[in-house]
């Protein structure tokens, strides 16, 4: 049994520290996605702030609650049913995350901090306390990861592991030297996670520089056999129809099943 969703990987145009306006960037994202005819919609990491702070005060001033008005905005523009994941800088108290929000248009789902924080991450924010996150969805099981979490093997093992029905991973991945002709090493990365799992897996990364860093730009959608299915058009999204197996079955006829030829004990 199999069956159909639909999903989007959008990257607008983000302002270090501009939360207004990259909220009515994400708004219009979102709108046009659901045009679309998106029912899972992805954008990048730290989407409501930018990424590249000089310190943790400039990473706070930016940073948002979980009630902040925003959401009910963004969700606003959501049709009933689709599902939406927005990496922003998240204040909890005295503490920051680099956290997603999952969410639809009448329902805060919950959010994922990232555990694995990269560079300079580290004196910004908190680690979060689980290695991605899963979320029950109007389609199904949701896995989120953040970026770096992703180039840890256990981590999209562990949520396909979990009965993830497809990976929502938003990024900011900084540009990094590699021959020509080849794809972003955190692109192989990704499809070999996919391919390994069977988990197809969407991902929102950043577009232009910030700071001086420039962005890898590696939007995209991974299908569960490990391949890039889709890349940005000139609107900066990645719009396509996925086809998915039933929720924990990675059987590869004739003679294999994906995690049922697992030997834990070995490893």
């Amino acid at each position: 049994m199999v069956w159909s969703l639909r999903v989007a990987a959008t990257s607008p145009q983000i302002r270090l520290g501009e939360v207004a306006s990259n909220a009515e960037s994400i708004r219009v994202a979102l709108k046009d996605a659901v045009a679309a005819g998106a029912e899972l919609i992805v954008l990048p990491e730290l989407a409501t702030s930018g990424y590249v702070f000089t310190d943790r005060d400039e990473a706070a001033e930016a940073s948002i609650t979980r009630d902040d008005p925003l959401w009910s905005e963004l969700a606003a523009v959501l049709a009933p049913g689709v599902t939406a994941v927005v990496g922003y800088a998240e204040r909890a108290e005295h503490h920051l995350y680099n956290s997603a929000a999952v969410f639809t248009s009448d329902q805060w789902i919950g959010d994922y901090r990232k555990s694995h924080l990269w560079g300079a991450e580290a004196g910004l924010f908190e680690k979060g306390s689980s290695a991605g996150a899963l979320f029950e969805v109007p389609f199904g099981r949701l896995g989120v990861a953040i970026c770096y979490d992703n180039e840890f093997p256990e981590v999209p093992r562990r949520l396909a592991l979990g009965g993830a029905d497809v990976l929502a991973l938003p990024v900011n991945w900084p540009r990094v030297p590699r021959p020509n002709g080849e794809r972003p090493p955190e692109i192989i990365q990704a499809m070999a996670a996919a391919r390994s799992s069977r988990l197809a897996t969407v991902i929102a990364d950043r577009v232009g520089t910030e700071r001086g860093v420039e962005w890898t730009e590696g939007t995209a959608v991974i299908d569960s056999g490990g391949w890039v299915f889709a890349v940005p058009d000139a609107s900066g999204c990645a719009v396509q129809t996925l086809v998915l197996g039933v929720r924990g079955d990675k059987s590869l006829p004739p003679h294999n099943d994906l995690f049922g030829d697992r030997r834990p004990h070995l490893y």
